[in-house]
Protein backbone atom coordinates (compact mmCIF):
# COMPACT_ATOMS: atom_id res chain seq x y z
CA UNK A 1 0.00 0.00 0.00
CA UNK A 2 1.33 3.40 -0.96
CA UNK A 3 1.71 5.78 1.93
CA UNK A 4 -0.19 9.03 1.69
CA UNK A 5 2.10 11.68 0.25
CA UNK A 6 2.32 14.71 2.48
CA UNK A 7 4.25 17.92 2.12
CA UNK A 8 6.07 19.97 4.73
CA UNK A 9 3.27 22.55 4.80
CA UNK A 10 0.79 19.81 5.73
CA UNK A 11 2.64 19.63 9.06
CA UNK A 12 2.24 23.35 9.71
CA UNK A 13 5.71 24.45 8.58
CA UNK A 14 6.57 27.18 6.08
CA UNK A 15 10.06 27.88 4.78
CA UNK A 16 10.77 31.60 4.51
CA UNK A 17 8.47 34.57 4.38
CA UNK A 18 7.13 34.36 0.82
CA UNK A 19 3.88 32.70 -0.18
CA UNK A 20 3.92 29.75 -2.60
CA UNK A 21 2.08 29.65 -5.88
CA UNK A 22 -1.07 27.63 -6.50
CA UNK A 23 0.69 24.25 -6.85
CA UNK A 24 3.80 25.16 -4.85
CA UNK A 25 5.75 23.83 -7.82
CA UNK A 26 7.83 24.98 -10.78
CA UNK A 27 4.68 24.76 -12.92
CA UNK A 28 3.37 27.87 -11.13
CA UNK A 29 5.72 29.86 -13.38
CA UNK A 30 3.46 30.74 -16.33
CA UNK A 31 4.07 28.58 -19.36
CA UNK A 32 6.38 26.06 -17.66
CA UNK A 33 5.32 22.43 -17.98
CA UNK A 34 6.61 19.21 -16.43
CA UNK A 35 6.25 15.64 -17.70
CA UNK A 36 7.58 12.43 -16.16
CA UNK A 37 7.95 8.80 -17.16
CA UNK A 38 8.80 6.21 -14.52
CA UNK A 39 10.69 3.06 -15.53
CA UNK A 40 10.07 0.53 -12.77
CA UNK A 41 10.53 -3.23 -12.52
CA UNK A 42 10.54 -4.24 -8.85
CA UNK A 43 11.16 -7.93 -9.55
CA UNK A 44 14.33 -7.23 -11.52
CA UNK A 45 15.37 -4.19 -9.52
CA UNK A 46 15.04 -1.41 -12.10
CA UNK A 47 14.29 2.05 -10.69
CA UNK A 48 14.74 4.81 -13.25
CA UNK A 49 12.92 7.23 -15.52
CA UNK A 50 12.97 10.69 -17.06
CA UNK A 51 11.67 14.08 -15.95
CA UNK A 52 11.11 16.84 -18.52
CA UNK A 53 10.94 20.56 -17.71
CA UNK A 54 9.56 22.42 -20.73
CA UNK A 55 10.02 26.22 -20.94
CA UNK A 56 7.27 28.37 -22.49
CA UNK A 57 9.30 29.30 -25.58
CA UNK A 58 11.71 27.48 -27.91
CA UNK A 59 14.63 29.66 -26.75
CA UNK A 60 14.88 31.37 -23.35
CA UNK A 61 17.72 33.14 -21.50
CA UNK A 62 19.50 30.84 -19.07
CA UNK A 63 22.39 30.54 -16.65
CA UNK A 64 24.33 27.59 -15.27
CA UNK A 65 26.39 26.83 -12.17
CA UNK A 66 28.65 23.88 -11.36
CA UNK A 67 29.40 23.31 -7.68
CA UNK A 68 31.09 19.96 -8.27
CA UNK A 69 31.57 18.65 -11.79
CA UNK A 70 31.69 14.93 -11.03
CA UNK A 71 28.78 14.17 -13.33
CA UNK A 72 27.41 14.45 -16.82
CA UNK A 73 25.47 17.49 -17.96
CA UNK A 74 24.94 17.34 -21.71
CA UNK A 75 24.84 20.75 -23.38
CA UNK A 76 26.54 22.63 -20.54
CA UNK A 77 29.29 24.35 -22.55
CA UNK A 78 27.03 26.00 -25.13
CA UNK A 79 24.53 26.85 -22.41
CA UNK A 80 27.27 28.76 -20.57
CA UNK A 81 28.75 30.31 -23.69
CA UNK A 82 25.53 31.67 -25.22
CA UNK A 83 23.34 31.99 -22.14
CA UNK A 84 20.43 30.40 -23.97
CA UNK A 85 18.35 27.30 -23.39
CA UNK A 86 16.99 25.98 -26.69
CA UNK A 87 15.44 22.65 -25.65
CA UNK A 88 13.49 21.29 -22.71
CA UNK A 89 15.62 20.20 -19.75
CA UNK A 90 15.58 16.44 -19.21
CA UNK A 91 16.72 14.66 -16.04
CA UNK A 92 17.49 10.93 -15.93
CA UNK A 93 19.99 8.32 -14.68
CA UNK A 94 23.70 8.35 -15.40
CA UNK A 95 24.17 5.86 -18.21
CA UNK A 96 20.82 6.68 -19.82
CA UNK A 97 21.94 10.29 -20.29
CA UNK A 98 23.16 9.85 -23.85
CA UNK A 99 20.13 7.91 -25.05
CA UNK A 100 17.94 10.61 -23.55
CA UNK A 101 19.92 13.37 -25.28
CA UNK A 102 19.62 11.59 -28.63
CA UNK A 103 15.87 11.12 -28.16
CA UNK A 104 15.49 14.80 -27.19
CA UNK A 105 17.12 15.85 -30.47
CA UNK A 106 14.73 13.59 -32.38
CA UNK A 107 11.73 14.97 -30.50
CA UNK A 108 12.70 18.58 -31.25
CA UNK A 109 13.25 17.76 -34.93
CA UNK A 110 9.86 16.04 -35.08
CA UNK A 111 8.17 19.16 -33.67
CA UNK A 112 10.17 21.80 -35.55
CA UNK A 113 8.30 24.14 -37.89
CA UNK A 114 11.50 25.25 -39.64
CA UNK A 115 14.65 23.37 -40.67
CA UNK A 116 17.04 22.73 -37.76
CA UNK A 117 20.75 22.76 -38.61
CA UNK A 118 22.14 22.89 -35.06
CA UNK A 119 20.71 22.00 -31.66
CA UNK A 120 22.04 21.89 -28.09
CA UNK A 121 20.12 19.26 -26.07
CA UNK A 122 20.29 19.81 -22.31
CA UNK A 123 20.23 16.70 -20.12
CA UNK A 124 21.23 16.28 -16.46
CA UNK A 125 21.58 13.07 -14.49
CA UNK A 126 21.99 11.33 -11.16
CA UNK A 127 23.78 8.08 -10.38
CA UNK A 128 21.01 5.81 -9.10
CA UNK A 129 22.97 2.57 -9.64
CA UNK A 130 23.12 1.86 -5.90
CA UNK A 131 19.49 0.75 -6.13
CA UNK A 132 19.04 0.23 -9.87
CA UNK A 133 22.01 -2.00 -10.64
CA UNK A 134 20.62 -4.70 -12.92
CA UNK A 135 20.00 -2.54 -16.00
CA UNK A 136 22.15 0.57 -16.17
CA UNK A 137 20.49 1.96 -19.36
CA UNK A 138 16.77 1.31 -18.99
CA UNK A 139 15.43 4.59 -20.44
CA UNK A 140 14.45 4.49 -24.12
CA UNK A 141 13.33 7.05 -26.70
CA UNK A 142 9.72 6.00 -26.07
CA UNK A 143 10.07 6.99 -22.41
CA UNK A 144 11.50 10.38 -23.40
CA UNK A 145 8.71 11.07 -25.88
CA UNK A 146 6.09 10.09 -23.29
CA UNK A 147 7.51 12.54 -20.74
CA UNK A 148 7.73 15.39 -23.22
CA UNK A 149 4.34 14.78 -24.84
CA UNK A 150 2.72 14.41 -21.42
CA UNK A 151 4.15 17.62 -19.97
CA UNK A 152 1.53 19.75 -18.22
CA UNK A 153 1.19 22.86 -16.06
CA UNK A 154 -0.55 21.25 -13.08
CA UNK A 155 0.77 19.80 -9.82
CA UNK A 156 4.16 18.05 -10.01
CA UNK A 157 4.28 14.47 -8.78
CA UNK A 158 7.14 14.02 -6.31
CA UNK A 159 9.22 11.30 -4.72
CA UNK A 160 9.86 7.99 -6.55
CA UNK A 161 8.93 9.23 -9.99
CA UNK A 162 10.59 10.10 -13.29
CA UNK A 163 14.28 10.90 -13.03
CA UNK A 164 14.05 10.55 -9.25
CA UNK A 165 12.76 6.97 -9.18
CA UNK A 166 16.06 5.51 -7.99
CA UNK A 167 17.31 8.53 -6.06
CA UNK A 168 18.53 8.53 -2.45
CA UNK A 169 19.42 11.66 -0.48
CA UNK A 170 20.70 12.49 2.99
CA UNK A 171 20.34 8.92 4.20
CA UNK A 172 16.80 8.27 2.95
CA UNK A 173 14.85 7.41 -0.18
CA UNK A 174 14.40 10.59 -2.17
CA UNK A 175 13.44 11.64 -5.68
CA UNK A 176 11.82 14.63 -7.36
CA UNK A 177 10.79 17.68 -5.34
CA UNK A 178 9.40 21.05 -6.39
CA UNK A 179 8.28 24.35 -4.85
CA UNK A 180 7.49 27.95 -5.80
CA UNK A 181 7.31 31.45 -4.34
CA UNK A 182 5.44 34.60 -5.33
CA UNK A 183 7.60 37.72 -5.16
CA UNK A 184 6.91 41.45 -5.35
CA UNK A 185 9.68 42.78 -7.59
CA UNK A 186 9.22 46.52 -7.38
CA UNK A 187 5.45 46.52 -7.71
CA UNK A 188 5.31 43.64 -10.21
CA UNK A 189 4.41 40.19 -8.98
CA UNK A 190 6.68 37.44 -10.23
CA UNK A 191 6.89 33.74 -9.56
CA UNK A 192 10.04 31.71 -9.05
CA UNK A 193 9.85 27.93 -9.07
CA UNK A 194 12.33 25.10 -8.65
CA UNK A 195 12.47 21.41 -9.41
CA UNK A 196 15.12 19.32 -7.65
CA UNK A 197 16.42 15.87 -8.59
CA UNK A 198 17.83 15.05 -5.16
CA UNK A 199 20.37 12.24 -4.86
CA UNK A 200 23.16 13.52 -2.62
CA UNK A 201 24.97 12.38 0.50
CA UNK A 202 25.05 14.13 3.85
CA UNK A 203 22.99 14.19 7.04
CA UNK A 204 19.45 15.50 6.85
CA UNK A 205 18.79 18.77 8.64
CA UNK A 206 15.07 19.24 9.10
CA UNK A 207 13.77 22.34 10.85
CA UNK A 208 16.88 22.66 13.01
CA UNK A 209 17.32 18.95 13.80
CA UNK A 210 19.75 16.42 12.35
CA UNK A 211 17.95 13.19 11.42
CA UNK A 212 19.65 9.89 10.56
CA UNK A 213 18.20 6.54 9.41
CA UNK A 214 17.63 3.92 12.11
CA UNK A 215 19.59 1.20 10.31
CA UNK A 216 23.05 0.95 8.80
CA UNK A 217 23.54 1.09 5.03
CA UNK A 218 20.05 2.43 4.42
CA UNK A 219 21.05 4.64 1.53
CA UNK A 220 23.41 4.96 -1.40
CA UNK A 221 26.25 6.79 0.28
CA UNK A 222 27.96 9.84 -1.12
CA UNK A 223 28.07 8.88 -4.80
CA UNK A 224 24.99 10.50 -6.23
CA UNK A 225 24.45 13.94 -7.68
CA UNK A 226 21.82 16.63 -7.46
CA UNK A 227 20.33 18.86 -10.15
CA UNK A 228 18.41 22.04 -9.34
CA UNK A 229 16.35 23.68 -12.11
CA UNK A 230 14.99 27.19 -11.50
CA UNK A 231 12.37 29.04 -13.56
CA UNK A 232 11.48 32.74 -13.21
CA UNK A 233 8.81 34.80 -14.99
CA UNK A 234 10.70 38.08 -14.99
CA UNK A 235 13.19 39.77 -17.27
CA UNK A 236 16.63 38.57 -16.27
CA UNK A 237 20.02 38.56 -17.96
CA UNK A 238 22.38 35.62 -18.31
CA UNK A 239 24.83 36.75 -15.65
CA UNK A 240 22.03 37.18 -13.13
CA UNK A 241 20.60 33.78 -14.07
CA UNK A 242 23.98 32.15 -13.44
CA UNK A 243 24.02 33.70 -9.99
CA UNK A 244 20.44 32.54 -9.38
CA UNK A 245 21.44 29.02 -10.42
CA UNK A 246 24.30 29.15 -7.91
CA UNK A 247 21.89 30.02 -5.09
CA UNK A 248 19.87 26.94 -6.00
CA UNK A 249 22.92 24.78 -5.35
CA UNK A 250 23.99 26.74 -2.26
CA UNK A 251 20.58 26.04 -0.71
CA UNK A 252 21.28 22.30 -0.65
CA UNK A 253 23.56 23.02 2.30
CA UNK A 254 20.53 24.09 4.33
CA UNK A 255 19.24 20.52 4.34
CA UNK A 256 22.64 18.95 5.00
CA UNK A 257 24.17 18.19 1.58
CA UNK A 258 27.80 17.10 1.89
CA UNK A 259 28.92 18.23 -1.61
CA UNK A 260 31.24 15.21 -1.59
CA UNK A 261 33.84 14.19 -4.15
CA UNK A 262 31.53 11.71 -5.86
CA UNK A 263 28.51 13.98 -6.19
CA UNK A 264 27.90 16.16 -9.24
CA UNK A 265 25.97 19.23 -8.09
CA UNK A 266 24.48 21.44 -10.79
CA UNK A 267 22.16 24.42 -11.00
CA UNK A 268 20.35 25.69 -14.10
CA UNK A 269 18.12 28.77 -14.14
CA UNK A 270 16.02 30.18 -16.98
CA UNK A 271 13.74 33.17 -17.33
CA UNK A 272 10.63 33.64 -19.42
CA UNK A 273 11.59 37.21 -20.35
CA UNK A 274 14.66 39.20 -21.32
CA UNK A 275 15.98 42.21 -19.41
CA UNK A 276 17.64 42.56 -16.04
CA UNK A 277 16.74 42.82 -12.38
CA UNK A 278 17.67 45.58 -9.97
CA UNK A 279 19.93 44.58 -7.07
CA UNK A 280 16.96 44.74 -4.69
CA UNK A 281 14.84 42.51 -6.92
CA UNK A 282 17.73 40.09 -7.42
CA UNK A 283 18.11 39.73 -3.67
CA UNK A 284 14.43 38.78 -3.39
CA UNK A 285 14.83 36.17 -6.11
CA UNK A 286 17.91 34.75 -4.36
CA UNK A 287 15.92 34.39 -1.13
CA UNK A 288 12.93 32.86 -2.88
CA UNK A 289 15.09 30.31 -4.70
CA UNK A 290 16.86 29.19 -1.54
CA UNK A 291 13.57 28.80 0.32
CA UNK A 292 12.13 26.82 -2.60
CA UNK A 293 15.07 24.43 -2.75
CA UNK A 294 14.98 23.71 0.96
CA UNK A 295 11.28 22.95 0.84
CA UNK A 296 11.52 20.97 -2.41
CA UNK A 297 14.16 18.60 -1.02
CA UNK A 298 12.15 17.97 2.14
CA UNK A 299 8.99 17.40 0.08
CA UNK A 300 10.88 14.93 -2.13
CA UNK A 301 11.83 12.97 0.99
CA UNK A 302 8.31 13.09 2.43
CA UNK A 303 6.79 11.91 -0.85
CA UNK A 304 9.29 9.10 -1.42
CA UNK A 305 8.54 5.49 -0.49
CA UNK A 306 10.83 2.80 0.87
CA UNK A 307 12.55 0.66 -1.77
CA UNK A 308 13.93 -2.79 -1.00
CA UNK A 309 15.80 -3.95 -4.06
CA UNK A 310 16.30 -7.60 -5.05
CA UNK A 311 20.02 -7.02 -4.43
CA UNK A 312 19.24 -6.70 -0.71
CA UNK A 313 19.89 -3.00 -0.61
CA UNK A 314 17.23 -0.75 0.81
CA UNK A 315 16.44 2.94 0.83
CA UNK A 316 14.13 3.86 3.68
CA UNK A 317 11.45 6.49 3.42
CA UNK A 318 11.76 9.39 5.82
CA UNK A 319 9.27 8.68 8.63
CA UNK A 320 6.64 11.38 8.67
CA UNK A 321 6.91 11.27 12.45
CA UNK A 322 10.38 12.80 12.04
CA UNK A 323 8.83 16.16 11.13
CA UNK A 324 8.74 18.19 14.35
CA UNK A 325 5.57 19.83 15.55
CA UNK A 326 5.30 23.50 14.57
CA UNK A 327 6.40 26.07 17.15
Amino acid sequence: MRRQARRLRDFGHAVGRFEPGRNNAITDVPGVRVGQTTVLDRERGVYSGVTAIVPPAPVVPAGFHVANGYGKFVGATQLVELGELETPVLLTSTLSTFRVADALVSWVLDHATEPVISLNPVVGEINDSWLSSVDRRPVTAEHVYAALDGAHSGPVEMGNVGGGTGACALGFKSGIGSASRRLDLGGREATVGVLVQANMGGELRLRGRTISPDVAEAHGGDHGSCVVVVALDAGCDTRQLSRIAARGVFALGRVGAAFSHGSGDYGLAFATGAGSLSPAALNLVFAGVMDCVEEAVIDALLAAETVRAPSGRQALALPQSAVPAPD
